[in-house]
């Protein structure tokens, strides 16, 4: 593909299916607004997740579980406005789907219209598969998150990986073939050992996206901010490949000099030109 080329043939869910079939890895990233959508498109990335994650790197919070439902919807439209090619997953916040089944339903299926999203994604165990069936039921697709789930960090006081038991392994797959069944389109895993998604591809059938999970799974979705440089101190498992921190910095500092310098607002015709040389501009004498 073109890298310059936005047009490329649409990614659907049924593209995923078919890449996972076939062993090929599918590439997703976070996003959260449409002008990185439509850069991250045209490199040919697969699925731009529209994660919870906007609460700490678009608001500002130290929290996921702070960020606001109607600004996710707003930010999920963005992004699908800018990548109309790419599977666009939006992330299911904090109490959106906790209190009961109605507002659950109604709230998911705000982000298919009001935001757009081809497939929603929600943390989940198995005790959520109920839910995970009357969207299904409602024509919403899922997906949905097992292992380490960020939305829980207050009751682990803090974010910590899963799946280091043979219990915790157990119950990770249990999870997540119950959620298939319930009518699960995907699956997302999070901060699990090697083995543990590799016994959750085993025994599912849909794609499934690692994150911090080995090398083994359909996907990879890592934070873009931890890929490019600009966070201070990503997780272990989400090595930068660029520094784009430094370089927004070094350029806002050149941004900052040449105001003070005031080259900046002048139009080329207002450049000042160097005075003409005298050998250029004496006029032939008339004696």
């Amino acid at each position: 593909m073109n890298t310059h080329d936005s047009h490329r043939l649409p990614v659907t869910i049924k593209t995923l299916r078919k890449m996972a079939s076939a062993g090929e890895a599918f590439a997703a990233l976070t996003c959260y607004d449409a002008t990185t959508a439509r850069w991250l498109q045209r490199a040919g990335v697969h699925v731009l997740l529209v994660g919870d994650t906007a609460a700490e790197m678009i608001l500002g919070y130290t929290r996921t579980i702070d960020m606001p439902l109607d600004v996710l919807i707003a930010l999920t439209a963005g992004v699908k406005r800018g990548a109309p090619s790419t599977v666009v997953m939006a992330d299911m916040p904090f109490l959106s789907y906790h209190t009961n089944d109605d507002a659950a339903i109604r709230n998911a299926g705000r982000f298919l219209t009001e935001g757009m999203a081809d497939i929603v994604k929600l943390e989940a165990d198995a005790s959520f598969a109920p839910l995970v069936h009357k969207l299904t039921r409602a024509g919403i697709p899922v997906c949905a998150h097992v292992g380490t789930r960020p939305q829980q960090v207050a009751l682990t006081g803090g974010y910590v990986a899963t799946g280091k038991t043979p219990k915790q392994a157990a119950q990770i797959v249990a999870d997540a073939v119950a959620l298939e069944q319930a009518g699960a389109v995907m699956l997302l895993i999070e901060a699990v050992p090697d083995a543990v998604a590799a016994d959750v591809l085993k025994a599912t059938t849909v794609p499934v996206i690692g994150i911090g999970a080995g090398s083994a799974t359909h996907g990879q979705v890592l934070v873009l901010q931890d890929l490019l440089g600009l966070t201070d101190n990503p997780p272990p498992f989400a090595r930068p490949i660029a520094q784009l921190g430094p370089q927004i910095q070094a350029a806002a500092e050149n941004y900052v000099q040449m105001v003070s310098e005031r080259r900046i607002g002048i139009r080329p015709d207002q450049a000042v030109k160097s005075p003409a040389s005298p050998s250029t501009t004496a006029k032939p004498s008339t004696n």
